[in-house]
């Protein structure tokens, strides 16, 4: 089975992306999705430990969490020592039942690849990306969302043209979604006649 990592920066349209792998019928272990879920099972407690009050009738309140360690390095490097471990063998276990279901291709969509180091969990990388102007019109839509922020979390990510230099596959978003949904049918095509399917 190939693993295939998914990634991209902020407002690239990698949610999008990840979406149209699953209706080509491409298993997507969604790692946001997978926090979401450990947030109110196996990470509550955990996180409840190291930061007490962040936990409200056995579920982490995202908002008070994110008031704890926004602006503090210390503890969010306490979070993603919680956090990332847990959302890896969540990974692992999505793989091996996939794997173990006969599947040509899985996708392992992770925000943060290059930035944590999980290039060496993916056999191949299709980096998302999109013209800067359309990624701050998409992210500056987002409720909350400041020009501050949007500086600070472009501050922490691998810039736009390092991952495209980096990936295996490039699928700009920009071009629309025929184009973009067009990008992925050519990617399973190539793996899966590659695959020995």
């Amino acid at each position: 089975m190939i693993v295939l990592g998914l990634t991209g920066s902020i407002g690239m349209g990698k949610s999008t992306t990840a979406k149209m792998f699953a209706e080509a019928g491409v298993p997507v272990h969604d790692s946001d999705e997978a926090v979401h879920r450990l947030y109110s099972g196996a990470a509550a407690p955990l996180v409840e430990a190291a930061f007490p009050g962040t936990v409200v009738d056995g579920v982490v309140d995202r908002a008070k969490l994110s008031a704890r360690v926004l602006g503090d390095a210390a503890a969010l490097k306490r979070l993603e020592a919680i956090i990332h471990p847990l959302v890896r063998a969540d990974a692992d276990a999505f793989l091996a039942m996939h794997r173990n279901a006969g599947e040509s291709i899985a996708v392992l969509d992770i925000p943060l690849l290059f930035e944590t180091g999980g290039r060496g969990r993916v056999d191949k990388v299709v980096v998302v990306t999109a013209p800067t102007e359309i990624q701050r019109q998409r992210v500056l839509a987002r409720p909350g969302m400041t020009e501050e922020k949007l500086a600070a979390i472009l501050a922490k990510q691998v810039p736009d043209a390092e991952k495209r230099r980096l990936a295996d596959f490039v699928i700009d978003t920009g071009q629309g979604l025929e184009a973009a949904r067009a990008a992925v049918a050519a990617i399973i095509a190539e793996l899966s006649g590659g695959s020995g399917r």
